[in-house]
Parts: structure tokens; C-alpha cells; sequence
């Protein structure tokens, strides 16, 4: 029977996802850096080298994302919207709306009963709507970003940010640093701020029970808190939330074939 390569190009990380029927043989997530072709094909050396399988093997390859034109090898390129409502419905049927929380925009989107996109909408072109703004306020308060999700929940007293652009949101982080506020106040603060204009974009598209946060953002447990503070409702989060794309592009290629 066939193997199968999804691969999603992002403008940060990209993944890579090897499938046989319906199994996941091997994946990938490597930072996209500046070359998406080279990058391309990492992923499959990497993915070939780990599951054992020579490239004449693979049947199909369908690409996704940010760089996905970049794929010199594949025989497809399917919108990532189109890519991650596959892979969510792949990893849970009964998932209706989801947020994809990239580097450079939230992407929300409904799906039907059979995974199929209904319906999307994209953040505005300011960092403030993406996990971006994670990454700047990260820098300011000098810690790691992979250390954010968990210092933001040990807040015991949320600094309410006033503004939902990166750039005031920077401004007015250094201005309460210096008035006193702690890391993990802040943290809570700008993870509050993202959460409440991810819940704006799922309540426009139309926000049901079952709803999924997938991407990069969504490893964060800081963010999956406040979405659901704010949504009152637990957040569905794949294991993987940033190879979801990728399993669509695979679920996709196995159609194909």
C-alpha cells in the first residue's frame, strides 16, 4: 500500500508528516529559516532516514503553508486552512470550530461533519492577533519563549493590557516593568490580550461546543487557559498542535491516490 508525505511550510517552523493507510509512520517540525526548497527537503531526507522508507516509496507528496510553492517535489499544493480542517477532523470528529495560531496570523475556521472547510476568517496584519506578540513581549521581559505558557499561569494579579497592537503592547509592557509589575502578571496579561482576539475571530465564524486550538500557539498553556477562561468551555488540543496542517496535507494525498 502507498506512503504518503504531507508537508506544511511555515514562515517559522515547517513539519513534515509521513503516513501509510492510516497509520503515522514518522513527522518532522524543523525552523523554516530562509531557504523553504532546502528545508523541503530535510524534512523528507529526515523522515526517509527515520522510518527506513527510499523515496521511490512515497505515492504522493502534497504540500501546505507559508512556502509551500517552495516544495519542489510535491505533486500538490492545498491551502493550509483546507490542510488543518483535515487533520483536525482526522484527530477528532466532532471538532466544529478551530483557531490556528500562527507566527504571523490567527486563522479561525468552521468545518462540517465530514471535515470539510465551511467557512475562515485571518487576523489583521498587526502581531497582535498572532503568537508573535508572544515572542515580543518575551524579549522584553528576557525569557525564553517555550517558559512563557507556564510563568503566565502562576500570576496571581493580571496586568489588563489596554491595547491589542504589538507595538503600543511593548511600549506599555516596559511602562509596567517599571511601575513594578512581575513577569508572570504581565505574561497573564498579554496571553488575556491574544486569547480575547482569537475568541473574537471563532465567535465570527461561529464558535460551537467542540473547539480546537491547533498551531504554534496552541502548545502554549498559558494562551489554552485564557481561551478558555474567556470561552468557558475546555479547549480541544492535539497532541501535535503544529503538525495538524501537515496531517491534512497527508489525509488529503491519501484521497488522490
Amino acid at each position: 500500500m502507498p506512503f504518503i508525505l504531507g508537508i506544511d511550510v511555515g514562515s517559522a517552523f515547517s513539519k513534515g508528516l509521513l503516513m501509510h493507510e492510516k497509520e503515522i509512520m514518522g513527522s518532522v517540525v524543523v525552523p523554516s529559516g530562509g531557504d523553504y526548497r532546502k528545508t523541503a527537503d530535510t524534512i523528507r531526507d529526515n523522515l526517509l532516514s527515520m522510518t527506513g522508507i527510499r523515496s521511490g516509496d512515497i505515492s504522493y507528496t502534497l504540500a501546505t503553508g507559508y512556502g509551500a510553492k517552495n516544495v519542489g517535489f510535491a505533486q500538490e499544493v492545498v491551502t493550509d486552512i483546507t490542510c488543518h480542517s483535515k487533520g483536525i477532523f482526522f484527530l477528532s470528529h466532532g471538532v466544529r470550530t478551530a483557531v490556528d495560531v500562527g507566527d504571523l496570523f490567527s486563522k479561525a475556521f468552521r468545518i462540517d461533519g465530514s471535515g470539510n472547510l465551511l467557512n475562515f476568517l485571518l487576523s489583521g496584519k498587526c502581531a497582535g492577533g498572532s503568537a508573535r506578540i508572544l515572542q515580543i513581549i518575551a524579549k522584553v521581559l528576557q525569557v525564553r519563549i517555550e517558559e512563557i505558557g507556564d510563568l503566565a499561569l502562576r500570576s496571581t494579579k493580571r496586568v489588563d493590557f489596554s491595547t491589542g497592537c504589538a507595538v503600543f503592547a511593548e511600549t506599555e509592557a516596559v511602562s509596567r516593568i517599571a511601575e513594578g509589575a512581575t513577569k508572570e502578571d504581565l505574561l497573564a496579561g498579554i496571553h488575556r490580550a491574544l486569547a480575547a482576539q482569537i475568541h473574537g475571530l471563532a465567535e465570527r465564524v461561529g464558535l460551537e461546543r467542540e473547539y480546537a486550538l491547533v498551531g504554534g500557539g496552541a502548545l502554549d498553556k498559558g494562551l489554552v487557559r485564557a481561551v478558555e477562561e474567556i470561552t468557558g468551555c475546555d479547549v480541544i488540543v492535539p497532541d501535535e498542535p503544529q503538525l495538524t496542517a501537515a496531517l491534512g496535507a497527508a489525509v488529503i494525498a491519501k484521497g488522490r491516490v
